[in-house]
């Protein structure tokens, strides 16, 4: 039901739960959905129509069974990176996407914020998609008072890679140290096999970002995530990213060389440690100016076809 955009009805539940190899009648769905019902987590449209959930449902799904989510983020990157399927020769495909929502009243606001962001390239790419409230952006529905945009996620790298057969190890989201533009270190980390999360969501809540101040003076902290590769792989990987570059997707801040730490972070043997930016870097500008954003990291697959370059909505919407 939260991943439904229309009311659902029992008989349709239950043959979803079968697929997924869960044999429950229609009698035992309806009896469930009752006691939700009464609980204010799901509600009844019309009787033939079925039900949707409520907000509070979508909200006891954020918050229970928090033991069950731990690994969720590496979870997360494992669909997406199997879902990507963009070619950069034919420009077609899909391509994983974070999710915003900013409020209506900020959203030109947040636009002037951002810009610096993508004009510096402190993002994996300047491609996004935008929607008005009740349209929907990738799998969301953009709530009444909102503004959704969409920005490339850092996990097309991922999907590009594994499509030309080379596994990629994503060990960890955390807050990057620029000097003097330069990558220096990372100073906060979070491993994606223990959160529940994704750890540019946290850093972004947190306030741990200084995008504006790097932007300006070439120095602060950035979002950035840390990958290993095979050692024998780095020179197609090259070639693949180098592609990637040429249509408008990058993201790839420091390649190092074999078994050798990158930004101070210990690399296995005969692997290569890869930093790439996050994704999410022009959204946390936007909350380092006091804009109260709802982000959804890691969350959709858009068509590249669907994406406009940020200079167009800004030109549009400011």
């Amino acid at each position: 039901m939260d991943n439904s955009q229309q009311a659902l009805g029992a008989r349709l539940i239950a043959r979803c739960l079968k697929d997924m190899g869960l044999e429950m009648e229609e009698r035992t769905v309806r009896y469930h959905l009752r006691i939700m019902d009464e609980r204010g987590l799901t509600k009844l449209v019309r009787r033939r129509d079925g039900r949707m959930i409520t907000e509070r449902g979508h909200l006891e799904l954020k918050h229970a069974l928090v033991n069950d989510k731990v690994g969720l983020a590496m979870s997360k990157i494992e669909t997406l990176s199997f879902r990507t399927d963009f070619n950069a020769d034919t420009l077609t495909g899909s391509i994983p996407v974070n999710i915003s929502f900013f409020p209506r009243a900020k959203f030109k606001k947040a636009l002037r914020a951002m810009k610096p962001a993508f004009e510096a390239k402190l993002c994996v790419s300047d491609l996004v998609a935008f929607a008005d409230a009740g349209e929907i952006i990738g799998d969301l529905v953009v709530p009444e008072g909102m503004v959704g945009l969409a920005t490339v996620c850092s996990i097309v790298i991922n999907g590009t890679l594994l499509k030309a057969g080379i596994p990629i190890n994503s060990k960890f989201g955390g807050v990057l140290q620029i000097r003097d533009n330069i990558p220096h270190r990372f100073v906060e980390l979070i491993h994606y096999t223990g959160s529940s999360m994704d750890p540019s969501e946290i850093f972004i809540r947190a306030r741990m970002t200084t995008v504006g101040q790097v932007r300006a003076t070439g120095n602060g902290e950035i979002l950035a995530n840390f990958r290993e590769i095979p050692a024998d792989c780095q020179p197609l990987t090259i070639a693949i990213t180098e592609k990637l570059e040429k249509v408008g997707i990058g993201g790839i801040l420091l390649m190092g060389n074999v078994s050798a730490p990158v930004c101070e972070i210990p690399v296995d043997v005969n692997r290569i440690g890869i930093v790439i930016i996050g994704g999410l870097n022009p959204v946390a500008a936007a909350q380092e100016a006091d804009i109260e954003i709802r982000n959804h990291a890691m969350s959709a697959m858009v068509e590249y076809k669907n994406l406009v370059k940020f200079a167009e909505v800004y030109d549009e919407r400011s």
